[in-house]
């Protein structure tokens, strides 16, 4: 699309999260390390909640890279799973095998010697959950009887939760007030300040392989910081879009008018109130991205 135009390798601001493109925000910093450090303290939850776009799970995939050899790590990505569908995808992820009407009893049993030999040859069992906050309430239970699992001196399960803030809505229901009392750290990411927006966008640009003159001035990561409030997802999507449309120009920065168009297009953004000749000459702009980038694939096929 536009990666000649502006000498970049790849997509800046793809959705996809890509641990090349993590940042280092002060508040996912300080998650990494609270996750770090309760690893080491051997038990309970630990729980990592933010808003939806905060970056949960590129610092779930972040934390998942940093973690220490020591350790063996079972991922749930996708936990909307009835109490016997959690407990089979635990047990896949640990490579242990369940019959096929395995209950409670056997996937514990099974389960445990699993852990047990885990912990003989001295490394640690983390099980990492993504979207926690759809784990469904009976599920839920059925992950607090699984850290039960532990011997004389030690948990042999630790579990990581990272999820909205409906998360800690579900925590505070009263059947789950065991589990609750469980959660030893937790951690609630911040939004990105307007400076923090600023070097967001530059750090990605020059991730994508970009080493020419600024195309984000500080103008246009003010604008992009009242419109998204600071979410990284929010800010990728302007940054997309204000990049198709400056190519659209012709043009090597980002103008204001770019990013405000930007905002209206996006449902999810604060938009500011723009002049009809605005909008309808944004909207020509955008439809000649569209042209070049049929007329490029035409060309190519």
């Amino acid at each position: 699309m536009y990666l000649y135009h502006y000498g970049i390798t790849e997509l800046p601001f793809s959705l996809t999260p890509n641990t090349k493109y993590f940042f280092g925000l002060p508040s996912h910093k300080e998650a990494l390390q609270v996750l770090l450090t309760a690893l080491k303290t051997g038990e309970g939850f630990i729980k990592v909640t933010g808003e939806v776009g905060v970056g949960k799970t590129l610092i779930c995939r972040k934390f998942l890279n940093e973690l220490p050899k020591n350790f063996v790590a079972a991922y749930i990505p996708n936990p909307y799973l009835s109490p016997s569908e959690l407990r089979r995808a635990v047990a896949s992820e640990l490579n242990v095998t369940l019959t096929d009407n395995s209950d409670q009893q056997e996937f514990t049993q099974r389960i445990q010697e699993r852990l047990i030999e885990i912990s003989q040859q001295g490394r640690g069992a983390v099980l990492i959950i993504d979207e926690a906050q759809a784990l469904p309430i009976e599920s839920i239970e059925a992950l607090r009887l699984m850290t039960n699992l532990e011997t004389e001196t030690q948990k042999l399960l630790q579990v990581v939760l990272f999820g909205q803030p409906e998360l800690d809505e579900k925590l505070a229901l009263p059947e789950l007030r065991q589990l609750k009392q469980r959660v030893t750290f937790s951690y609630c990411l911040r939004l990105m300040n307007r400076d923090q927006v600023y070097q967001y966008v530059r750090h990605r640009m020059a991730a994508a392989g970009y080493r020419g003159a600024e195309i984000f001035d500080h103008k246009c990561t003010k604008l992009m910081f009242k419109a998204s409030k600071g979410t990284p997802r929010i800010v990728n999507i302007l940054c997309h879009k204000a990049l198709m449309l400056a190519y659209g120009e012709g043009k090597q920065r980002v103008l204001p008018a770019h990013i405000r168009f930007a905002i209206k297009d996006t449902e999810a953004a604060t938009s500011p109130a723009l002049p009809v000749n605005m909008v309808l000459g944004s909207a020509l702009i955008l439809a000649l991205v569209l042209a070049v980038s049929y007329a490029c694939m035409r060309f190519v096929l």
